[in-house]
Protein backbone atom coordinates (compact mmCIF):
# COMPACT_ATOMS: atom_id res chain seq x y z
CA UNK A 1 0.00 0.00 0.00
CA UNK A 2 1.08 3.49 -0.79
CA UNK A 3 2.61 5.65 1.62
CA UNK A 4 0.37 8.59 0.86
CA UNK A 5 -2.76 6.68 2.10
CA UNK A 6 -1.59 6.31 5.69
CA UNK A 7 -2.72 7.89 8.97
CA UNK A 8 0.52 9.88 9.38
CA UNK A 9 -1.05 12.39 11.91
CA UNK A 10 -2.54 11.17 15.21
CA UNK A 11 -4.24 14.66 16.35
CA UNK A 12 -5.24 14.97 12.41
CA UNK A 13 -8.28 15.27 10.67
CA UNK A 14 -9.14 12.61 7.55
CA UNK A 15 -11.20 12.09 4.85
CA UNK A 16 -11.71 8.86 4.96
CA UNK A 17 -13.62 5.56 2.83
CA UNK A 18 -14.84 2.41 3.44
CA UNK A 19 -16.21 0.31 0.23
CA UNK A 20 -18.04 -2.77 0.17
CA UNK A 21 -16.56 -5.54 -2.25
CA UNK A 22 -17.24 -5.18 -5.74
CA UNK A 23 -19.07 -2.13 -4.68
CA UNK A 24 -22.09 -4.20 -3.99
CA UNK A 25 -25.10 -2.11 -2.86
CA UNK A 26 -25.03 -3.77 0.31
CA UNK A 27 -26.26 -0.85 2.19
CA UNK A 28 -30.44 -0.66 1.11
CA UNK A 29 -32.01 -2.46 4.31
CA UNK A 30 -32.44 -1.17 7.03
CA UNK A 31 -30.92 -3.69 9.22
CA UNK A 32 -27.57 -3.35 7.98
CA UNK A 33 -27.69 0.49 8.01
CA UNK A 34 -28.39 0.20 11.76
CA UNK A 35 -25.14 -1.99 11.62
CA UNK A 36 -23.13 0.40 10.58
CA UNK A 37 -24.87 3.73 12.52
CA UNK A 38 -24.77 1.46 15.44
CA UNK A 39 -21.18 -0.04 15.18
CA UNK A 40 -20.12 3.83 14.86
CA UNK A 41 -21.97 5.18 18.12
CA UNK A 42 -19.53 2.31 19.61
CA UNK A 43 -16.73 3.45 18.82
CA UNK A 44 -17.21 6.95 19.51
CA UNK A 45 -18.35 5.79 22.84
CA UNK A 46 -15.50 2.85 23.44
CA UNK A 47 -12.68 3.67 21.10
CA UNK A 48 -12.54 7.68 21.38
CA UNK A 49 -13.83 8.40 17.66
CA UNK A 50 -14.72 11.43 16.56
CA UNK A 51 -17.09 12.12 13.43
CA UNK A 52 -16.83 15.50 11.97
CA UNK A 53 -18.93 14.47 9.36
CA UNK A 54 -20.45 11.04 7.48
CA UNK A 55 -22.45 9.49 4.66
CA UNK A 56 -23.58 6.01 4.32
CA UNK A 57 -24.58 5.32 0.60
CA UNK A 58 -25.83 1.92 -1.09
CA UNK A 59 -22.19 0.76 -1.50
CA UNK A 60 -19.67 2.69 0.84
CA UNK A 61 -19.26 4.78 3.76
CA UNK A 62 -17.50 8.41 3.59
CA UNK A 63 -16.45 10.01 6.84
CA UNK A 64 -14.64 12.91 8.39
CA UNK A 65 -12.76 11.70 11.71
CA UNK A 66 -10.56 12.43 14.22
CA UNK A 67 -9.28 10.37 17.33
CA UNK A 68 -9.39 11.29 21.11
CA UNK A 69 -8.61 7.87 22.06
CA UNK A 70 -6.91 4.85 19.92
CA UNK A 71 -5.18 5.35 16.58
CA UNK A 72 -7.60 5.55 13.45
CA UNK A 73 -6.16 3.04 11.80
CA UNK A 74 -7.03 0.38 14.75
CA UNK A 75 -10.40 1.71 15.31
CA UNK A 76 -11.12 1.50 11.26
CA UNK A 77 -9.91 -2.31 11.50
CA UNK A 78 -11.94 -3.21 14.44
CA UNK A 79 -14.55 -1.46 13.00
CA UNK A 80 -14.26 -3.48 9.36
CA UNK A 81 -14.09 -6.44 11.22
CA UNK A 82 -16.95 -6.29 13.68
CA UNK A 83 -19.12 -5.05 10.80
CA UNK A 84 -18.33 -7.56 9.15
CA UNK A 85 -19.01 -10.54 11.43
CA UNK A 86 -22.71 -8.40 12.11
CA UNK A 87 -23.54 -8.19 8.47
CA UNK A 88 -23.26 -12.28 8.07
CA UNK A 89 -25.01 -12.64 10.96
CA UNK A 90 -27.85 -10.84 9.90
CA UNK A 91 -27.80 -12.38 6.30
CA UNK A 92 -29.12 -15.27 8.56
CA UNK A 93 -31.76 -13.96 10.42
CA UNK A 94 -33.47 -11.17 8.32
CA UNK A 95 -35.21 -11.65 4.58
CA UNK A 96 -32.79 -10.82 2.28
CA UNK A 97 -33.21 -12.19 -1.46
CA UNK A 98 -30.01 -11.52 -2.48
CA UNK A 99 -28.52 -13.40 0.66
CA UNK A 100 -27.24 -16.51 -1.59
CA UNK A 101 -25.36 -14.23 -4.54
CA UNK A 102 -24.61 -12.05 -1.40
CA UNK A 103 -22.53 -14.88 0.56
CA UNK A 104 -20.65 -16.20 -2.60
CA UNK A 105 -19.84 -12.68 -3.34
CA UNK A 106 -18.54 -12.29 0.02
CA UNK A 107 -16.59 -15.51 -0.09
CA UNK A 108 -15.43 -15.11 -3.64
CA UNK A 109 -13.50 -11.87 -2.44
CA UNK A 110 -11.99 -13.57 0.77
CA UNK A 111 -10.63 -16.36 -1.60
CA UNK A 112 -7.94 -14.05 -2.68
CA UNK A 113 -7.28 -12.92 0.56
CA UNK A 114 -4.75 -14.96 3.22
CA UNK A 115 -6.13 -13.54 6.28
CA UNK A 116 -9.58 -13.78 5.57
CA UNK A 117 -11.09 -17.29 6.44
CA UNK A 118 -14.40 -17.21 5.11
CA UNK A 119 -15.99 -13.83 3.91
CA UNK A 120 -14.83 -10.65 2.91
CA UNK A 121 -17.72 -7.47 3.12
CA UNK A 122 -14.80 -4.11 2.61
CA UNK A 123 -12.34 -3.62 0.48
CA UNK A 124 -8.68 -3.26 1.78
CA UNK A 125 -7.96 0.04 2.77
CA UNK A 126 -9.98 3.66 3.87
CA UNK A 127 -7.71 5.89 1.88
CA UNK A 128 -7.19 8.04 4.44
CA UNK A 129 -7.04 11.96 3.29
CA UNK A 130 -5.32 13.91 5.78
CA UNK A 131 -6.88 17.37 5.72
CA UNK A 132 -4.56 19.44 7.10
CA UNK A 133 -6.69 23.02 6.28
CA UNK A 134 -9.75 24.63 6.97
CA UNK A 135 -10.45 24.68 3.14
CA UNK A 136 -9.98 21.41 2.34
CA UNK A 137 -12.20 20.22 5.38
CA UNK A 138 -15.02 22.22 3.94
CA UNK A 139 -14.66 20.90 0.39
CA UNK A 140 -15.21 17.36 1.63
CA UNK A 141 -18.13 17.83 4.29
CA UNK A 142 -19.79 19.38 1.73
CA UNK A 143 -18.91 16.66 -0.65
CA UNK A 144 -20.19 13.87 2.01
CA UNK A 145 -23.34 15.73 2.10
CA UNK A 146 -23.97 16.42 -1.16
CA UNK A 147 -23.12 12.74 -2.49
CA UNK A 148 -26.99 11.44 -2.15
CA UNK A 149 -27.76 14.34 -3.70
CA UNK A 150 -25.10 13.52 -6.73
CA UNK A 151 -26.44 9.88 -6.87
CA UNK A 152 -30.26 10.93 -6.98
CA UNK A 153 -31.23 9.67 -3.73
CA UNK A 154 -32.80 12.79 -2.27
CA UNK A 155 -33.31 16.00 -3.97
CA UNK A 156 -31.63 18.27 -0.58
CA UNK A 157 -29.02 16.68 1.26
CA UNK A 158 -31.05 17.36 4.74
CA UNK A 159 -34.06 14.41 4.05
CA UNK A 160 -31.13 12.26 4.08
CA UNK A 161 -31.21 10.12 7.41
CA UNK A 162 -28.13 8.34 6.75
CA UNK A 163 -25.79 11.53 7.22
CA UNK A 164 -24.28 14.27 9.37
CA UNK A 165 -26.43 16.99 6.96
CA UNK A 166 -29.05 17.63 9.77
CA UNK A 167 -26.15 18.29 12.33
CA UNK A 168 -24.55 20.99 10.28
CA UNK A 169 -28.46 22.55 9.76
CA UNK A 170 -29.04 23.03 13.45
CA UNK A 171 -30.83 19.52 13.64
CA UNK A 172 -30.42 16.22 15.65
CA UNK A 173 -28.72 13.30 13.46
CA UNK A 174 -28.18 9.45 14.20
CA UNK A 175 -24.86 9.98 15.31
CA UNK A 176 -22.70 12.44 17.49
CA UNK A 177 -20.82 15.10 15.41
CA UNK A 178 -17.88 17.14 16.03
CA UNK A 179 -18.53 20.31 13.36
CA UNK A 180 -15.52 21.40 11.63
CA UNK A 181 -15.85 25.52 12.02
Amino acid sequence: MSEKYKFHDPAGIYFVTSTVVHWIDLFTRNEFKHIIVDSLKYCQKEKGLLIHAWVLMPSHLHMVISTKGKSLESIMRDFKKHTSRAIIKALDRINESRKEWLLKAFEKAAEKVQRVSSYKIWQDGNHPIHLDTNELQEQKVDYIHNNPVEEEIVDESVYYWYSSTRDYLGQRGLLEIVLVE
